[in-house]
Protein backbone atom coordinates (compact mmCIF):
# COMPACT_ATOMS: atom_id res chain seq x y z
CA UNK A 1 0.00 0.00 0.00
CA UNK A 2 1.30 3.44 -0.89
CA UNK A 3 1.90 6.23 1.63
CA UNK A 4 -1.11 8.03 0.16
CA UNK A 5 -3.25 4.93 0.68
CA UNK A 6 -2.09 4.54 4.27
CA UNK A 7 -2.84 8.21 4.97
CA UNK A 8 -6.32 7.86 3.50
CA UNK A 9 -6.97 4.76 5.62
CA UNK A 10 -5.83 6.51 8.81
CA UNK A 11 -7.95 9.59 8.09
CA UNK A 12 -11.05 7.57 7.24
CA UNK A 13 -10.61 5.41 10.36
CA UNK A 14 -10.26 8.48 12.54
CA UNK A 15 -13.31 10.14 10.96
CA UNK A 16 -15.27 6.95 11.55
CA UNK A 17 -14.21 6.96 15.17
CA UNK A 18 -15.30 10.59 15.59
CA UNK A 19 -18.66 9.92 13.98
CA UNK A 20 -19.28 6.85 16.15
CA UNK A 21 -18.33 8.80 19.29
CA UNK A 22 -20.59 11.68 18.26
CA UNK A 23 -23.48 9.31 17.59
CA UNK A 24 -23.11 7.74 21.04
CA UNK A 25 -23.03 11.18 22.68
CA UNK A 26 -26.16 12.30 20.80
CA UNK A 27 -28.02 9.14 21.77
CA UNK A 28 -27.06 9.60 25.40
CA UNK A 29 -28.01 13.29 25.33
CA UNK A 30 -31.45 12.57 23.91
CA UNK A 31 -32.17 10.18 26.76
CA UNK A 32 -31.67 12.93 29.35
CA UNK A 33 -34.44 15.07 30.84
CA UNK A 34 -32.69 18.28 31.89
CA UNK A 35 -34.49 21.31 33.40
CA UNK A 36 -33.98 24.75 31.89
CA UNK A 37 -32.40 25.94 35.14
CA UNK A 38 -29.10 24.09 35.53
CA UNK A 39 -27.34 26.74 37.62
CA UNK A 40 -27.12 24.36 40.61
CA UNK A 41 -24.36 22.43 38.77
CA UNK A 42 -21.88 25.20 39.50
CA UNK A 43 -21.73 24.53 43.23
CA UNK A 44 -20.39 21.04 42.55
CA UNK A 45 -17.99 22.07 39.74
CA UNK A 46 -16.56 25.28 41.26
CA UNK A 47 -13.31 23.70 42.47
CA UNK A 48 -12.54 22.05 39.12
CA UNK A 49 -14.07 24.67 36.80
CA UNK A 50 -10.84 26.49 35.90
CA UNK A 51 -9.05 23.27 34.98
CA UNK A 52 -11.97 22.17 32.80
CA UNK A 53 -12.16 25.36 30.73
CA UNK A 54 -8.51 26.47 30.69
CA UNK A 55 -7.41 24.68 27.52
CA UNK A 56 -10.50 25.54 25.46
CA UNK A 57 -10.31 29.22 26.47
CA UNK A 58 -6.64 29.36 25.48
CA UNK A 59 -7.28 27.75 22.10
CA UNK A 60 -10.09 30.25 21.44
CA UNK A 61 -8.12 33.26 22.65
CA UNK A 62 -10.79 34.12 25.21
CA UNK A 63 -8.26 35.50 27.67
CA UNK A 64 -7.51 38.36 25.28
CA UNK A 65 -11.21 38.93 24.65
CA UNK A 66 -11.91 39.03 28.40
CA UNK A 67 -9.07 41.53 28.89
CA UNK A 68 -10.28 43.79 26.07
CA UNK A 69 -13.83 43.77 27.42
CA UNK A 70 -12.93 44.44 31.06
CA UNK A 71 -10.53 47.24 30.05
CA UNK A 72 -13.64 49.20 29.03
CA UNK A 73 -15.04 49.16 32.57
CA UNK A 74 -15.20 52.54 34.27
CA UNK A 75 -16.39 54.01 37.55
CA UNK A 76 -18.46 51.89 39.92
CA UNK A 77 -18.61 48.44 38.37
CA UNK A 78 -20.91 45.45 38.85
CA UNK A 79 -19.78 42.07 37.52
CA UNK A 80 -22.53 39.45 37.48
CA UNK A 81 -21.95 35.74 36.86
CA UNK A 82 -18.41 36.36 38.09
CA UNK A 83 -17.86 32.61 38.43
CA UNK A 84 -14.41 31.68 39.67
CA UNK A 85 -13.06 35.14 38.84
CA UNK A 86 -11.55 34.58 35.43
CA UNK A 87 -11.68 38.35 34.79
CA UNK A 88 -10.05 39.46 38.05
CA UNK A 89 -6.55 40.04 36.69
CA UNK A 90 -7.85 42.40 33.99
CA UNK A 91 -9.40 45.02 36.27
CA UNK A 92 -7.52 48.30 36.62
CA UNK A 93 -8.27 49.16 40.23
CA UNK A 94 -8.02 52.84 41.06
CA UNK A 95 -9.28 55.70 38.95
CA UNK A 96 -6.96 58.04 37.05
CA UNK A 97 -6.99 60.38 34.12
CA UNK A 98 -5.80 59.06 30.78
CA UNK A 99 -6.89 58.09 27.27
CA UNK A 100 -9.73 55.64 26.70
CA UNK A 101 -9.74 52.79 24.17
CA UNK A 102 -10.67 55.30 21.45
CA UNK A 103 -7.83 57.67 22.35
CA UNK A 104 -10.12 60.26 23.95
CA UNK A 105 -9.14 61.91 27.26
CA UNK A 106 -11.13 60.84 30.29
CA UNK A 107 -11.09 58.70 33.40
CA UNK A 108 -9.57 55.22 33.32
CA UNK A 109 -9.83 52.42 35.81
CA UNK A 110 -12.56 51.64 38.31
CA UNK A 111 -13.58 53.17 41.63
CA UNK A 112 -15.28 50.08 42.99
CA UNK A 113 -16.23 46.57 41.89
CA UNK A 114 -19.07 44.39 43.17
CA UNK A 115 -18.75 40.74 42.13
CA UNK A 116 -21.97 38.69 42.11
CA UNK A 117 -22.69 35.06 41.31
CA UNK A 118 -25.58 32.74 42.08
CA UNK A 119 -23.16 30.04 43.27
CA UNK A 120 -21.71 30.50 46.75
CA UNK A 121 -18.91 28.07 45.89
CA UNK A 122 -17.94 30.10 42.82
CA UNK A 123 -17.91 33.34 44.81
CA UNK A 124 -15.69 31.77 47.45
CA UNK A 125 -13.16 30.67 44.81
CA UNK A 126 -13.21 34.12 43.17
CA UNK A 127 -12.68 35.92 46.47
CA UNK A 128 -9.74 33.68 47.31
CA UNK A 129 -8.15 34.50 43.95
CA UNK A 130 -8.70 38.23 44.43
CA UNK A 131 -7.10 38.24 47.88
CA UNK A 132 -4.00 36.59 46.43
CA UNK A 133 -3.80 39.06 43.53
CA UNK A 134 -4.56 42.15 45.65
CA UNK A 135 -3.63 41.57 49.31
CA UNK A 136 -5.58 43.82 51.64
CA UNK A 137 -7.57 45.60 48.92
CA UNK A 138 -10.84 43.81 49.78
CA UNK A 139 -10.77 45.49 53.20
CA UNK A 140 -10.92 48.94 51.60
CA UNK A 141 -14.65 48.65 51.01
CA UNK A 142 -14.22 49.27 47.28
CA UNK A 143 -14.49 45.58 46.41
CA UNK A 144 -17.34 43.27 47.42
CA UNK A 145 -18.21 39.62 46.73
CA UNK A 146 -21.87 38.61 47.02
CA UNK A 147 -23.66 35.32 46.34
CA UNK A 148 -27.08 36.16 44.90
CA UNK A 149 -29.25 35.99 41.79
CA UNK A 150 -28.39 38.76 39.31
CA UNK A 151 -32.12 39.46 38.95
CA UNK A 152 -32.16 40.52 42.62
CA UNK A 153 -29.15 42.85 42.63
CA UNK A 154 -30.44 46.19 43.97
CA UNK A 155 -29.48 49.61 42.72
CA UNK A 156 -26.67 50.87 44.97
CA UNK A 157 -27.43 53.58 47.51
CA UNK A 158 -25.62 56.78 46.46
CA UNK A 159 -23.94 56.97 49.86
CA UNK A 160 -22.40 53.53 49.29
CA UNK A 161 -20.67 54.52 46.04
CA UNK A 162 -17.10 55.80 46.30
CA UNK A 163 -16.82 59.31 44.88
CA UNK A 164 -14.91 60.07 41.72
CA UNK A 165 -11.65 61.97 41.54
CA UNK A 166 -13.24 64.12 38.84
CA UNK A 167 -15.63 67.01 39.48
CA UNK A 168 -19.14 66.22 38.32
CA UNK A 169 -18.68 62.46 38.33
CA UNK A 170 -19.50 59.68 40.79
CA UNK A 171 -21.60 60.62 43.82
CA UNK A 172 -22.32 64.14 42.55
CA UNK A 173 -24.47 62.81 39.72
CA UNK A 174 -26.62 60.91 42.25
CA UNK A 175 -27.37 63.79 44.61
CA UNK A 176 -31.03 63.86 45.55
CA UNK A 177 -31.61 60.28 44.39
CA UNK A 178 -32.81 57.50 46.65
CA UNK A 179 -30.92 55.02 44.47
CA UNK A 180 -27.71 55.31 42.53
CA UNK A 181 -26.49 53.50 39.43
CA UNK A 182 -23.58 51.37 38.37
CA UNK A 183 -21.45 52.99 35.68
CA UNK A 184 -20.52 49.65 34.11
CA UNK A 185 -21.99 46.15 34.28
CA UNK A 186 -19.76 43.27 33.13
CA UNK A 187 -20.88 39.75 32.35
CA UNK A 188 -18.86 37.02 30.65
CA UNK A 189 -20.19 33.57 29.77
CA UNK A 190 -23.19 33.92 32.06
CA UNK A 191 -26.34 34.04 29.91
CA UNK A 192 -25.93 30.33 29.11
CA UNK A 193 -26.69 29.31 32.70
CA UNK A 194 -29.35 31.81 33.77
CA UNK A 195 -32.97 30.66 34.24
CA UNK A 196 -34.31 33.79 32.50
CA UNK A 197 -31.43 35.62 30.76
CA UNK A 198 -33.55 38.28 28.99
CA UNK A 199 -35.26 39.27 32.25
CA UNK A 200 -31.88 39.44 33.96
CA UNK A 201 -30.49 41.80 31.31
CA UNK A 202 -33.66 43.88 31.51
CA UNK A 203 -33.15 44.26 35.26
CA UNK A 204 -29.47 45.13 34.87
CA UNK A 205 -30.52 47.93 32.54
CA UNK A 206 -32.54 49.50 35.35
CA UNK A 207 -29.50 49.76 37.66
CA UNK A 208 -27.08 51.03 34.98
CA UNK A 209 -26.48 54.78 34.65
CA UNK A 210 -28.99 55.86 31.96
CA UNK A 211 -26.82 58.22 29.90
CA UNK A 212 -23.21 57.06 29.90
CA UNK A 213 -23.55 53.65 31.59
CA UNK A 214 -22.67 50.51 29.66
CA UNK A 215 -23.39 46.78 29.95
CA UNK A 216 -20.50 44.70 28.56
CA UNK A 217 -21.16 41.10 27.50
CA UNK A 218 -18.92 38.27 26.26
CA UNK A 219 -21.04 35.18 25.66
CA UNK A 220 -21.21 31.92 23.73
CA UNK A 221 -24.23 30.54 21.92
CA UNK A 222 -25.65 29.73 18.51
CA UNK A 223 -23.58 29.93 15.35
CA UNK A 224 -23.99 31.53 11.94
CA UNK A 225 -24.24 28.02 10.47
CA UNK A 226 -27.14 25.58 10.65
CA UNK A 227 -24.89 22.49 10.63
CA UNK A 228 -23.02 23.70 13.70
CA UNK A 229 -26.26 24.67 15.45
CA UNK A 230 -27.50 21.11 14.89
CA UNK A 231 -24.39 19.79 16.63
CA UNK A 232 -24.90 22.21 19.53
CA UNK A 233 -28.58 21.29 19.80
CA UNK A 234 -27.90 17.55 19.71
CA UNK A 235 -25.32 17.70 22.50
CA UNK A 236 -26.89 20.54 24.54
CA UNK A 237 -28.68 18.38 27.18
CA UNK A 238 -25.52 16.43 28.04
CA UNK A 239 -23.42 19.60 28.12
CA UNK A 240 -25.95 21.40 30.33
CA UNK A 241 -26.14 18.48 32.73
CA UNK A 242 -22.35 18.21 32.99
CA UNK A 243 -21.35 21.88 33.00
CA UNK A 244 -24.48 23.87 33.91
CA UNK A 245 -24.44 25.65 30.55
CA UNK A 246 -26.89 25.72 27.65
CA UNK A 247 -24.41 26.41 24.85
CA UNK A 248 -27.06 26.59 22.12
CA UNK A 249 -28.94 29.70 23.27
CA UNK A 250 -29.53 32.49 20.75
CA UNK A 251 -27.64 35.33 22.42
CA UNK A 252 -28.79 37.89 19.84
CA UNK A 253 -32.44 37.08 20.47
CA UNK A 254 -31.90 37.28 24.23
CA UNK A 255 -30.40 40.75 23.83
CA UNK A 256 -33.31 41.85 21.62
CA UNK A 257 -35.81 40.50 24.13
CA UNK A 258 -34.11 42.45 26.91
CA UNK A 259 -35.01 45.78 25.30
CA UNK A 260 -31.50 47.16 25.80
CA UNK A 261 -29.91 49.31 23.09
CA UNK A 262 -27.01 47.77 21.16
CA UNK A 263 -23.98 50.06 20.92
CA UNK A 264 -21.54 47.49 19.50
CA UNK A 265 -21.76 43.85 18.42
CA UNK A 266 -19.05 41.41 17.30
CA UNK A 267 -18.89 37.66 16.75
CA UNK A 268 -16.09 35.10 16.37
CA UNK A 269 -15.59 31.31 16.16
CA UNK A 270 -18.20 30.65 13.44
CA UNK A 271 -20.46 33.11 15.24
CA UNK A 272 -20.60 31.16 18.51
CA UNK A 273 -18.72 33.79 20.55
CA UNK A 274 -20.66 37.04 20.97
CA UNK A 275 -19.49 40.40 22.28
CA UNK A 276 -21.98 43.18 23.02
CA UNK A 277 -21.73 46.70 24.36
CA UNK A 278 -25.23 47.68 25.51
CA UNK A 279 -26.87 50.62 27.23
CA UNK A 280 -30.29 51.31 28.74
CA UNK A 281 -32.79 52.25 26.03
CA UNK A 282 -33.96 55.83 26.33
CA UNK A 283 -37.73 56.23 26.53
Amino acid sequence: MTILGVSALVISTYCGYLYASYSREVKAARSLSIPEDVSDRYNRTARTFDAEVEMSEKLMGLGTKRRDLVSMARGNVLEVSCGTGRNLEFYELGERRGLDEKGMPGLRGVRSVTFVDLSEEMVEVAKGKFDKLNPGVAKSGRVRFVAMDARDVPAPAPSSLPSSTSQGQGMDQNKGRKSGYYDTVVQTMGLCSMPDPAATLRHLGTITEPQEGRILLLEHGRSYYDWLNRVLDNLAPAHADRHGCWWNRDIGQIVRDSGLEVVEEQRWHFGTTWRFVLKPRQS
